[in-house]
């Protein structure tokens, strides 16, 4: 059996319902001023922004995630080459540390001394939002442990960009990342994902999705189901139907592109 850690938002706790309306205890939650917000919570500290940038349309990037970006000592990414071009299209000339997967348990213990010296970074990814399949837990953990304050800035998201406009009842919904890439292992994941209620949410790879998909109505029937590729991005598509009927449509098409 999976077991899925719970995060619940602050906003929970503070908010009260009494049947009729929300009270007031939830409001002043979104009143604090960004310098507020932005401040170290320990004196002598840095601070660790965890920003979110564009998936594909740069206009989706935030006023705020801007601003930080340009106003951080540096930026940890995932790919320093690719966060350069990002980077330079915002006009933003800023140190960069790469920090990617194979060298992650190096590179966040780097970077916490730095933020210990009282330095402010921002960790952002390829595109979206940092940690959802994506390096960046490591570092946020031992932040998190050492008393650094991690500020979140969020923005775009694949997953919930694909989900909103998925047309299926989204809530419960659980992302579950990558799925494993040999049959038998994937079959006894989905085995296990079933016991979940609500909509099941993955990444995939061009090369893998037809089978997944035919696995994924093996293990579950022919349910309902969404392949969401290139989310805005020019050439955007959202394909609606069941499992075995989006695995015809896209093996009719021959070579599957896109992500």
């Amino acid at each position: 059996m999976v077991h899925l850690p719970v995060v619940v938002a602050l906003l929970l706790a503070q908010a009260l319902y009494d049947g009729q309306r929300w009270t007031a205890d939830l409001f002043p939650l979104f009143c604090l001023p960004s310098l507020v917000i932005d401040s170290p919570m320990e004196k002598g500290l840095g601070v660790l922004y965890v920003v979110s940038t564009p998936i594909g349309n740069l206009e989706d990037v935030t006023l705020r995630a801007l601003r930080v970006l340009k106003e951080v000592d540096f930026i940890a990414c995932e790919d320093t080459r690719h966060s350069r071009k990002l980077l330079s299209h915002y006009s933003i000339s800023k140190p960069m540390v790469s920090y990617y997967a194979p060298k992650e348990a190096q590179k966040a213990g780097f970077i916490l001394e730095r933020l210990k010296r009282g330095e402010r970074v921002a960790l952002i990814t390829d595109a979206g939002t940092p940690l959802l399949s994506d390096p960046g837990w490591r570092l946020v953990k031992k932040a998190v442990e050492a008393g650094v304050p991690v500020v979140p800035v969020p923005g775009p998201s694949s997953i919930l960009a694909a989900l909103v406009a998925s047309g299926l009842s989204i809530c419960p919904f659980a992302f579950w990342g990558f799925p494993p890439k040999k049959e038998g292992e994937l079959k006894t994941f989905l085995k296990e994902v079933e016991a979940y209620p609500g909509v099941h949410v993955f990444f995939e790879s061009p090369r893998r999705v037809l089978t997944t998909l035919e696995v994924m109505a093996q293990v579950w029937g022919d349910r309902e189901a969404v392949v969401a590729r290139e989310v805005t991005k020019v050439h955007e598509e959202f394909i609606r139907g069941t499992l075995s009927s989006l695995k015809e449509e896209l093996a009719a098409r021959g070579e599957v592109r896109g992500e």
